[in-house]
């Protein structure tokens, strides 16, 4: 089985994809997460893992947007990973000497305080390996990167200061994706995207009535633009507690009934990483 993930190496999508999948997988590294979807929806590989949402970042939202690139794209499945950050640097930095960090926006979004703090410029790149590589070779001692642990061993980068993230609670919620919709039974979560067909007041509110009437609870809600003109916008809901697909089918024939456009994203169980070691 091919799967893909955002790379380089080092990357916490990496960590998440080899805890995820078993030995016999051949991984797949890209550069941004928008290819690492794409690369499902052409048939390149079978499945992927992708960062959906962060304890502090919140909703990544170039994730969710691409997942509507493909009319076959499913969640099937998801994990949680312990986040935790590090600052990285060549060998004869000091931590004084830092006037500028570079990694991936969520990791820097997830540091903001810290950044401010220490009141130093930040850039961002399209992961934080692809940062921390360029911080390499380079040479500069002036530059620091935020990142894994593991990404300091692969590349011989020294840890000049830990856990910097804003939160010491941090956990990044991966999902896994797939051209294929899981058919399983007592599946724990249904991911349902939502476009009104038509702006009107209290549309969202409508929506919402319809789940509740249902007994049908919803755990995560977002929305995000249409694209069609401003201030249109579709809706992203998961529905948890184990949602019978009885009542999972009236919902949409209701919604449908109303013109709203729905279409089921997936139906998936919930995994938690099995390793404690944030450090």
């Amino acid at each position: 089985m091919k799967v893909a993930y955002l790379g380089p190496k080092g990357t916490f999508s990496e960590e998440a994809a080899k805890q995820y999948f078993e030995e016999d997988v051949k991984f797949y590294m890209y550069d941004t997460i928008p290819d690492v979807i794409d690369a499902v929806g052409e048939h390149g590989v079978d499945k992927a893992i992708v960062p959906l949402e962060n304890t502090i970042e919140g909703t990544i939202n170039m994730t969710i947007d691409s997942l509507l690139s493909f009319n076959n794209l499913y969640i099937e499945g998801e994990f949680t990973l312990p986040v935790s950050l590090q600052l990285l640097s060549n060998m004869e930095t000091n931590l004084s000497e830092i006037k500028e960090v570079w990694s991936i926006s969520p990791i820097l979004t997830q540091c903001r305080k810290y950044i401010k703090k220490r009141n130093v410029k930040s850039l961002q790149y399209d992961s934080s390996a692809s940062a921390a590589l360029t911080l390499k070779n380079s040479g500069r001692m002036d530059v620091a990167v935020i990142g894994s642990r593991s990404l300091a061993d692969i590349l011989n980068l020294k840890i000049i200061d830990w856990n910097i993230q804003d939160n010491s609670d941090n956990q990044t919620r991966f999902i896994i994706i797939s051209n294929n919709m899981n058919n399983e039974s007592n599946l724990k979560k249904t991911m349902f995207v939502i476009t009104p067909g038509q702006d009107q007041p209290g549309v969202l509110s409508s929506i919402l009535n319809i789940f509740t009437a249902l007994s049908i609870n919803l755990s995560w809600i977002e929305s995000r633009p249409t694209a069609r003109k401003l201030g249109a916008y579709r809706f992203f809901l998961e529905a948890n507690n184990f949602c019978n697909e009885t009542s999972i089918n009236k919902a949409i024939k209701i919604l449908e009934t109303l013109d709203h456009e729905v279409r089921i994203l997936g139906r998936y169980n919930t995994f938690e990483s099995k390793s404690h070691d944030t450090c």
